[in-house]
């Protein structure tokens, strides 16, 4: 037992006499070999790449992170890292199994992963609010976690399921984000009440959205498109509210951008 509690302090102080920016590469590069070598294999093979991506991802977030990862932090920075290595590979599975599609699939795959670790590692040192890292990790986060949700959803609406199942799986992939965005604000490293209940309202109306959408006849993309524009505007006015900036700019965005996809969402209806 004192064996295995000493391995990830033996592993910490290893990791950290390489630069952190090498580790970063390190990690990029070898988690963009696993999911190139998948594209290779069809999804019948999904059982095994699943569970090797997931150990691969939080190896390598704990390797490009190194130290001060505790308590939430485990949660809050390994989130976004696993969810875009998940989410990605899933979605290849809808374009065809081509070179033309696979190299650009890849270089966007290791941009996203570096710019997740990036934030994660940003989110880890604790800098202040006020400096322009911290808002700059953020806005790449938020961005991220709109890209996640479209391809999310789209797998959803892709493989036409039950509304039920869509309804479940819209409200756990948004209390998920939720809970990372809002948890953003104050990184605490316990989990704040006024957080959990704020990422389960979120999680509840897009539950509801999902569902209520599942039988109105759209085009997939269409139904992401909608779905992910509701989490935007939803997460983003709760977070405004939390972090104290809910001016009336900020409603006026939101807002905006949710009628547009509305709007855009009712002329595309075929009955």
């Amino acid at each position: 037992m004192k064996f295995l509690k000493s391995v990830p302090k033996t592993f910490q102080k290893r990791a950290l006499k390489i630069d952190k920016r090498l580790r970063l590469v390190i990690s990029v590069l070898a988690l963009g070999s696993i999911i190139f070598i998948s594209t290779f294999f069809f999804f019948d093979k999904a059982f095994f790449f699943l569970p090797l991506l997931f150990i691969a991802t939080y190896f390598f977030t704990y390797f490009s992170l190194a130290e001060g990862v505790d308590k939430m932090g485990r949660f809050g920075l390994f989130l976004m890292p696993e969810m875009t290595t998940i989410s990605f590979y899933l979605f290849y599975f809808l374009f065809p199994g081509r070179w033309l599609t696979r190299l650009p699939f890849i270089i966007f795959y290791e941009i996203s992963i570096y710019a997740v670790l990036l934030c994660s590692n940003i989110f880890n040192v604790g800098v202040e609010k006020s400096l322009g890292l911290y808002r700059a990790a953020f806005s790449i986060n938020f961005l991220y976690q709109t890209i996640i949700s479209f391809i999310v959803f789209n797998l959803f609406f892709a493989t036409k399921t039950n509304f039920l199942i869509n309804g479940v799986g819209a409200g756990i992939i948004g209390f998920l984000m939720a809970l990372n965005l809002l948890w953003t604000i104050r990184l605490k490293k316990t989990l704040e009440k006024e957080v959990l209940h704020y990422a389960l309202l979120i999680a509840l109306i897009l539950s509801e959205l999902a569902m209520l959408v599942s039988f109105i006849p759209l085009k997939t993309p269409i139904y992401s498109l909608f779905m992910t524009a509701s989490y935007y505007s939803l997460a983003g006015l709760i977070y405004s509210y939390m972090d104290q900036r809910l001016f009336q700019e900020t409603i006026r965005e939101f807002v905006l951008v949710l009628s547009f996809v509305l709007a855009i969402t009712i002329f595309s209806i075929s009955w």
